[in-house]
């Protein structure tokens, strides 16, 4: 078990923070719930009902969105998109998917490559493209998961005010939807720029995501 916690510590770590704060904002978005409910009269939710409300899911699921479309087109961009000194970057001139050999696939395959490394045909294309394709997956189950929890709150609160409800293909084209998911979008790419650019000129010592606090600005693709 200390092994396993050793060598999993990455993961664990983020698991951890992730349902900490998942937990955290299932309570914390109960108790504004509530203050609200109770400012225009009505009855407060309990906790179980709000978290399989539709208000919490939409709000869970858009954040999950834009987190998995900003790893999609992160993974896809640098394939052929390059930054000179970034260490998220590949080394200018070495664009694109590579040879067989680079990636140690087919006949290049080495005896602890994946089994699908080295098969033939649509599983090696496949495992090739596996991890922009399950990213890509997860982004789309959670943009239809917010669009349709939030159309389900938006309605709510239409027929709250007595206007009469949206369809699903209304709601898509809709202020309040874009509005949702654009102010998230606009914040992963910031946070992304930041570091593709900032890993250029700063560093963080023995981090993975930074040169060698000695590595000229210039160096490209060197983690240290």
């Amino acid at each position: 078990m200390k092994n396993f916690i050793k060598n999993n510590a990455l993961s664990l770590f983020f698991l951890a923070a992730f349902l900490l704060s998942l937990v955290g904002q299932s309570f914390a978005g109960n108790a504004d719930a509530n203050q609200q409910r109770l400012a225009e009269g009505g009855a407060p939710l309990s906790w179980v009902s709000y978290v399989t409300s539709s208000d919490f899911t939409a709000d869970v699921a858009e954040n999950w969105q834009s987190e998995y479309l900003q790893f999609l087109l992160f993974i896809l961009a640098t394939v052929w998109l390059v930054q000179r000194g970034s260490t998220e970057s590949k080394k200018p001139g070495e664009e694109g998917g590579e040879s067989d050999a680079e990636q140690k696939t087919g006949r290049y395959a080495e005896s602890d490559s994946p089994a699908w490394a080295a098969a033939a045909g649509w599983r090696r294309s496949l495992y090739g493209n596996s991890l922009g394709l399950v990213m890509g997956a997860v982004f789309v189950l959670s943009w239809l998961g917010q669009s349709v929890s939030g159309q389900a709150s938006y309605n709510t609160q239409q027929l709250a005010q007595l206007e009469d409800p949206v369809s699903w293909g209304e709601y898509v084209v809709s202020a309040d939807f874009w509005n949702r998911t654009l102010q998230n979008w606009q914040s992963e790419f910031l946070a992304v720029l930041s570091m593709v650019v900032l890993s250029v000129y700063l560093r963080q010592r023995g981090s993975t995501q930074s040169k060698p606090v000695g590595a000229a600005h210039d160096t490209t693709g060197v983690e240290g």
